[in-house]
C-alpha cells in the first residue's frame, strides 16, 4: 500500500489527496480516535450530576459541592502545557495513550474513595480523571487533523467532534439510571438525626452507586488504549513530523502579538465565559428543577438529559444554518437569545422556566467551535500557540460554577441563572466586536494542523 503511493506520479497522488477523507490505512485508527471523542464527552456529563449528589450525601452547600467542577475543569487548565510537552516528545499517539491510561487511573480511584467516604478523595479522583482527559483531548484533536489531507482537516475534526455530544448524552443517561436513583432523598436535617452508624451505612450505599459507572468507564478507557496501542498507523509526513522542534514555552514577542490582537484576546475571554455558561447551565439544572418543580433528583436528571439532546440536535442544525448565514451573526443572535432565556428562567420559575433552562443548550451548541475558529483567523505562525490559549480558557468551567453555587446558597437556584445571563452577555459583546471589524485573512488548514 505504501509502496504504491511512493510509486505513484505526483499528479496521481494529488488526485488521490483531493478525493480521500483519510490517508490510506487510517480508517481503523480514525475510528478508534473518534471513540475517544465520545469517551471524554461521556465522562464530562457523567460528572455534572455529582454536584447535586455530593451535596446530598455529605450535606454540603452548593458552593462546596461545586468544587467538583473546579477540580474537573481546573485539571484541564493545569495539564494543557504538560500535554503539549508530551505530544512534542512522544507524538500524538503517545499523548492519546497516556491520556487514556491516566483517565482510567482516575476512574479506578473512585473505588478507594468510596471506601474512605471522604469528599476530598473523590476530588482527587476527579482531578486525575480530568487530567488524563485533558491530555487525551489535546492530543486527539490534532491527531485527527493529521490523519488525512490538510485541505479537509477541519471537516474531519468537525465530524469527530460530532460524537462528543453523543457521549455527553450517554453520560447523563448513565447518571440518571445508575447514580441518581440510589441517592437517598433524606435532607441534611434528616441525616443529622441519624446515628453515626446509620449515616455511614446510607452514605456507603450512595457512594457505591457513584463508584460503579466510573469503574466501568475506566475499563472502557483501558480497552480503547489497548486497541489504539495494537493498531498499526501507517507512516505519513503529517504524522511523522519532528514535533520536538516545537517550542512549548511561548516566546515573549509571540505572546505580545497575541495579546495585542484584540480579535484573539477577546476571543479567549469569550471562550472562558462560553465554557462557564455551559458548565453552569448543566451543573445547576438539577438544582433548578428540584427547587422549582418539586421533583426528585431522578426526574430532574431526565430534564438534564433533555437539555443535552437539545444540544446534540442543535449542533447539527447550526452547522446547516452556517451554510446560509454569517457565523458571527448567528453566534451573536443565539447569545442574545441565551441572555433572554436566562432572565426568563429567573423571573418565571415553574415548568416554563425549566423549559427555558433546557433551551439554553441550543444557544450553547455552536459557541465553542465558532469562537475557536473566529479567534484563530489570521494568526498565521501564531496559530498553534493561540489554539493553546483557547484550550486553557476551559478553566472558565472551574471558576464560575462556585460563584453560581454561592449565589444559590445566598438566594435561590432561580436567581443564580443571572450568572449564566452575564456569561452570554460577554459573548454578545464579542459577537458585536467581530461583526464591526473586518475579518483578517483566513488561516489555512496547514496553519492549524
Amino acid at each position: 500500500m505504501q509502496s504504491h503511493l511512493t510509486a505513484a506520479s505526483p499528479a496521481n497522488q494529488s488526485e488521490l489527496e483531493k478525493e480521500s477523507f483519510l490517508h490510506q490505512g487510517m480508517r481503523l485508527p480514525f475510528i478508534l480516535i473518534v471513540l475517544c471523542f465520545a469517551a471524554w464527552g461521556l465522562a464530562g456529563n457523567l460528572t455534572d450530576p455529582l454536584v447535586s449528589v455530593f451535596g446530598s450525601v455529605f450535606s454540603m452547600s452548593a458552593f462546596q459541592s461545586s468544587l467538583v467542577q473546579f477540580a474537573y475543569y481546573g485539571a484541564y487548565f493545569a495539564l494543557a502545557i504538560p500535554a503539549a510537552w508530551i505530544n512534542s516528545q512522544l507524538g500524538y499517539k503517545g499523548g492519546v495513550l497516556i491520556g487514556l491510561l491516566l483517565a482510567a487511573t482516575g476512574g479506578f480511584l473512585f473505588y478507594p474513595a468510596s471506601i474512605v467516604m471522604t469528599y476530598a478523595v473523590f476530588l482527587v479522583a476527579l482531578f486525575t480523571l480530568a487530567a488524563g482527559l485533558s491530555i487525551l483531548e489535546t492530543s486527539a484533536n490534532p491527531y485527527v487533523m493529521a490523519m488525512g489531507p490538510r485541505h479537509n482537516a477541519t471537516r474531519r475534526l468537525n465530524f469527530a467532534q460530532a460524537f462528543n455530544p453523543i457521549g455527553s448524552n450517554l453520560g447523563v443517561l448513565l447518571a440518571a439510571i445508575f447514580i441518581l436513583p440510589h441517592v437517598n432523598p433524606a435532607t441534611a436535617v434528616d441525616r443529622a438525626a441519624l446515628s453515626q452508624q446509620e449515616l455511614e451505612h446510607m452514605q456507603s450505599m450512595e457512594l457505591q452507586a457513584v463508584m460503579g459507572p466510573y469503574i466501568t468507564l475506566a475499563l472502557l478507557y483501558i480497552v480503547i488504549a489497548i486497541a489504539i496501542a495494537m493498531v498499526r498507523v501507517p507512516k505519513h509526513e503529517g504524522l511523522m513530523a519532528d514535533r520536538k522542534s516545537e517550542v512549548v514555552k511561548l516566546p515573549g514577542s509571540r505572546l505580545g502579538r497575541l495579546m495585542k490582537n484584540r480579535r484573539y484576546s477577546f476571543g479567549v475571554v469569550a471562550q472562558f465565559f462560553n465554557v462557564a455558561a455551559q458548565t453552569c447551565t448543566w451543573t445547576f439544572t438539577l438544582h433548578y428543577i428540584t427547587e422549582n418543580l418539586g421533583v426528585n433528583s431522578t426526574v430532574a436528571g431526565y430534564w438534564l438529559q433533555a437539555s443535552l439532546l437539545v444540544f446534540l440536535f442543535s449542533r447539527f442544525i447550526m452547522v446547516g444554518l452556517m451554510g446560509r448565514f454569517d457565523p458571527r451573526m448567528l453566534m451573536t443572535l443565539m447569545c442574545v437569545l441565551g441572555v433572554g432565556l436566562s432572565v426568563f428562567a429567573v423571573i418565571s420559575g415553574g415548568v416554563a422556566g425549566a423549559i427555558a433552562i433546557v433551551l439554553l443548550s441550543a444557544c450553547i451548541s455552536l459557541l465553542f467551535p465558532t469562537i475557536y475558529g473566529i479567534a484563530l483567523e489570521g494568526l498565521g505562525q501564531d496559530t498553534k500557540y493561540g489554539a493553546a490559549g483557547l484550550v486553557m480558557a476551559i478553566v472558565g468551567g472551574a471558576l464560575l460554577p462556585p460563584l453560581q453555587g454561592w449565589v444559590i446558597d445566598m438566594t435561590s437556584a432561580r436567581i443564580s441563572y443571572l450568572v449564566v445571563a452575564g456569561c452570554f452577555l460577554v459573548i454578545v459583546g464579542y459577537g458585536v466586536y467581530v461583526l464591526r471589524n473586518p475579518a483578517p485573512v483566513s488561516i489555512s488548514a496547514e496553519d492549524i494542523a
